[in-house]
């Protein structure tokens, strides 16, 4: 491991900087890569994108950077490239600091910041050493998430191809999910996920196997085949379908067959059902048929007290069973209430629909 310190100015820094995908800035016989493929996007918000111009312009110290030389005489940003890539936005006229633009400066304010000095560490390291570092330091004012710190780890040209998919604002991934579950493409949080619903949450051993692919087609891939199949299922979108795990459902039913007419009808239905108290998991009942998956109102307690009365504490199926009235009389305690019409028949959650039973009773009605 070796490192020197090194001093280089905003204008050295700026010259040649390019704002494109790779975000390499070049200066004297230096070619620097802003953002290696191990590296985050950029996260500032304008609070601590304009901090760092502050604190420029006040001419007090940033904090040391670091960058990796490696054998091709090029660089890696290691730690500061948020603070890079501000400072070469901010004398590049692509944003203001109170209303003045870069270009608004008067010569000795812009002199003043192109000669400001950068303290950066020059860092000769192995990549096991590199990798080490990054996943160790805090990187300007924000912590690592677990997927930015496995990026490090399974750097490589299958990751580069994952990240060119999922991992920017305007990336493909983020124009068709967004509506369906609001994550942060920038944080890496679609890649995340969509490795974890392809290997059923073993992201690292997923990233290990391919890490050497040439590309990412496959979870790509995976991810169109999961909006498709829900914009076939329900093309009529709704508020209630964000926030699902449609990637569960999708590796639950694929594989059967559902007529798109009958869902919408019924998805309309149980939308203006009342008895339905949580709409979003219409979706996942409609999918299984299964009522477990559904959130149905219950009977309340003074609903259940006034049929419980009016029966006198008589299970209503014991005594067809011609049991005594002794042997068919419970506690309310030890009475349940019960739909008398199934509510998948659409009977209701009301006083004319409820029947109190005795708990082995109603046990033996819901198992039928």
């Amino acid at each position: 491991m070796q490192i020197q310190l090194h001093e280089i100015t905003i204008k050295e820094l700026t010259t040649w900087y390019i704002n494109n995908q790779e975000e390499w800035v070049i200066w004297l016989n230096w070619k620097l890569n802003i953002r290696p493929k191990y590296q985050r996007e950029f996260v500032y918000d304008d609070k601590k994108r304009n901090a760092v111009i502050e604190t420029i312009k006040k001419d007090f110290p940033l904090n040391v950077m670091y960058f990796v030389e490696n054998e091709d005489n090029t660089l890696e940003v290691l730690d500061g490239q948020q603070r890079t890539i501000s400072i070469c936005e901010y004398v590049e006229w692509n944003f203001s600091l109170e209303n003045r633009y870069f270009h608004n400066l008067t010569d000795t304010e812009k002199n003043q910041i192109l000669d400001y000095k950068l303290m950066v560490y020059f860092c000769k390291w192995t990549d096991k050493e590199k990798l080490d570092w990054f996943q160790t330091i805090n990187i300007a004012w924000e912590k690592l998430t677990p997927q930015e710190l496995r990026n490090a780890v399974y750097t490589w040209e299958w990751l580069t191809d994952a990240k060119r998919h999922f991992s920017k604002s305007t990336c493909p991934a983020y124009g068709l999910w967004e509506k369906y579950m609001t994550w942060s493409p920038i944080r890496q949080e679609y890649l995340e996920k969509v490795i974890s619903w392809i290997n059923n949450w073993k992201i690292e051993e997923y990233m290990s196997i391919h890490q050497h692919n040439k590309d990412a087609n496959e979870i790509w891939q995976y991810f169109q085949d999961v909006i498709a199949w829900i914009k076939k299922l329900f093309p009529d979108y709704r508020k209630e379908q964000k926030w699902l795990e449609w990637w569960v459902f999708f590796n639950k039913y694929k594989n059967n067959l559902y007529n798109t007419n009958t869902l919408k009808t019924e998805v309309e239905k149980l939308m203006q059902d009342d008895d339905v108290t949580s709409k979003k998991w219409i979706y996942e009942y409609l999918l299984s048929w299964d009522e477990k998956h559904l959130s149905i109102r219950t009977f309340s307690d003074t609903q259940k007290r006034q049929v419980y009365e009016t029966q006198g504490g008589i299970c209503a199926l014991c005594i067809k069973k011609w049991k005594s009235k002794d042997e068919s009389h419970f506690e309310i305690n030890q009475m349940e209430a019960d739909h008398i019409t199934p509510w998948s028949q659409w009977g209701k959650t009301s006083i004319d629909n409820c029947q109190m039973l005795c708990r082995e009773c109603n046990r033996r009605k819901s198992d039928k």
